[in-house]
């Protein structure tokens, strides 16, 4: 159990890596640090909610 929540926890904060490279990739040669980590602020309560997208992806529109 205690390697199933490990790998759980693991997934997740790749996705959360994921979520935040292109973020980190357009501003990592071009901004100051401050401006990069605003940025990457910013863009941190979208990148945790990664799980829910990826559902809707997949699941697809509900009816109703």
């Amino acid at each position: 159990m205690r390697l199933f929540v490990a790998l759980v926890i693991i997934i997740y904060l790749v996705g959360v890596g994921v979520a935040l490279a292109p973020t980190v990739r357009d501003q990592w040669n071009t901004a100051t640090a401050s401006q990069l980590a605003d940025s990457v602020a910013k863009a941190l309560p979208d990148a945790v909610t990664w799980p829910a997208r990826a559902y809707r992806a997949v699941a697809g529109p509900q009816p109703g």
